[in-house]
């Protein structure tokens, strides 16, 4: 009778493991359990922890709840402007209703990839070659809605980020950007320039009618630019003469001839306006004569 009665304690110790086995589940943190009792989905989704569930009756599939990234292959795209490019993305999402995931979509990490490849053609053939470029948080968020539009509700999946990821350009097309970047530097280049000629054009016009209404700035300016030539140590020193000075010397000359009276009867005026020179003897009319006739040779005296 003993050994009988280990038997039987041996038989339902067993019985109990393997039934403990059969209706006990671990379900992680990062994971929810559906339970299909024969073939139906029940409401009650299980938390993480240990779950019992009927034996044979129930069967549970857990579900992650994390976020997953998959990469979207590189596409050929055709943009608006007749421009082919090679894009790829990078899709973010994760399961919101794992009820609907199990249910309404086989396989939904695929049928994430595809519709993304879809709407990465769609999208991109809607904009055109400046807009990629340029604007690309604008391109992310259209890709992110068209995406999220289908699996939302009827999948349980929610998008939470699309970034294009690299676009490819045909070497044409690089050259030809190469080239207009270029010449928009250039441009630049020469606005500026420009600018700069004018507004230097401006000081010195204002620079200028400062030193007229003062005539000392003119001795000023000279002395000044005369120091800075010498601070070089050079072997010449070049004076420059101001046109101020030469007109002062030009009107003394011109009035100090004014007033000079003929010297007598054979003096004669000088061509000229207001100046006067010494009388001319014989050989110097004749010269002059000569000069005044075009025959270019000296008469006998």
């Amino acid at each position: 009778m003993a050994a009988a009665a280990v038997v039987v304690l041996v038989i339902v110790v067993a019985l109990v493991v393997l039934v403990a086995s059969l209706s006990i589940r671990l379900v992680q943190q990062y994971q929810r359990g559906v339970v299909f009792r024969f073939g139906r989905v029940l409401e009650h989704i299980r938390q993480p922890g240990f779950q019992v569930i009927i034996p044979v009756a129930d069967r549970m599939v857990r579900v992650s709840m994390q976020t997953t990234v998959i990469g979207v292959p590189a596409q050929g795209v055709i943009t608006r402007d007749n421009v082919t490019l090679t894009v790829d993305a990078v899709v973010y999402y994760r399961v919101v209703d794992p009820v609907k995931v199990l249910v309404n979509v086989r396989d939904y990490p695929s049928a994430v990839l595809q519709v993304a490849q879809t709407a990465l053609r769609s999208v991109i053939g809607k904009a055109d070659l400046d807009t990629l470029l340029r604007d690309r948080d604008r391109i992310n968020a259209e890709l992110k809605s068209v995406i999220d539009a289908p699996t939302e509700k009827p999948w349980g999946l929610l998008i939470e980020r699309v970034e294009v990821k690299d676009v490819s350009l045909p070497e044409g097309m690089k050259r030809s950007m190469s080239r207009q970047a270029e010449a928009e530097r250039e441009r630049r280049a020469r606005v500026i320039a420009a600018d700069g000629e004018f507004q230097a054009s401006r000081r010195l016009a204002d620079a200028s009618r400062a030193m007229a209404n003062t005539p000392g700035a003119y001795q000023l300016r000279l002395l000044q630019t005369v120091v800075d030539v010498a601070a070089e140590k050079n072997s010449t020193l070049v004076m420059p003469f101001p046109v101020e000075l030469l007109r002062f010397f030009d009107r003394l000359a011109g009035g100090g001839t004014e007033q000079a009276a003929p010297a007598g009867p054979g003096a004669t005026e000088h061509a000229g306006p207001g100046l006067a020179g010494p009388a001319l003897g014989p050989v110097t009319e004749g010269v002059a004569a000569a000069a005044a006739d075009g025959d270019g040779r000296r008469p006998a005296p």
